[in-house]
């Protein structure tokens, strides 16, 4: 599609780094070859994962994780995914949430000329800033809004025990 330039030692050009900090690295080699826009798939300029290939690979879900003086909530953006799919295992200290978005298998790769969305396998732990209370949690999805709330632990309440004798 375009040819590939030459930049020669002399062109005087700086990377970012060198403008930055002042310090020059030494004299390049007398010609680079610069790979221009043809010479390059869309996952190798975004250093995105195309979504094929390595079949062990999962995403990442994104979050928000907010809390009031009495709960901790967790909203999550899981679109295209059936809130069947989704699995959510909670514990006093972490929330882990997975699940598997299935693409269109209808499109070959080469056919693509952007591929952004994730498609697979994705799954996101996360620690929780207080403990929570698993039994009393709850998940609702709306719109492919996944909302999860998750009551914080009492500190303060007491447990009377009754003492039985024997």
């Amino acid at each position: 599609m375009f040819p590939k330039t030459k930049r020669h030692s002399s062109d005087k050009k700086r990377s970012f780094f060198e403008k930055l900090t002042g310090v020059v690295k030494e004299e390049r080699d007398a010609e680079e070859e610069i790979p221009t826009r043809g010479d390059f798939t869309v996952s190798e300029l975004t250093g995105e994962n195309d979504g094929y290939g390595e079949e062990n690979s999962e995403g990442q879900l994104s979050v928000d994780i907010y809390q009031t003086d009495t709960t901790i909530y967790i909203q999550a953006l899981p679109a295209g995914v059936n809130a069947e799919d989704l699995n959510i295992s909670i514990t006093p200290e972490t929330v882990t949430i997975s699940g598997k978005r299935e693409g269109p298998q209808v499109v070959t790769p080469e056919n693509y000329f952007v591929q952004e969305l994730y498609w697979g396998s994705f799954s996101r732990t996360i620690t929780l800033p207080e403990e929570v209370n698993p039994d009393e949690s709850d998940a609702v999805e709306k719109h492919g809004l996944l909302i999860i709330r998750l009551p914080k632990v009492d500190k303060e309440k007491k447990h009377k025990l009754k003492v039985k004798s024997l």
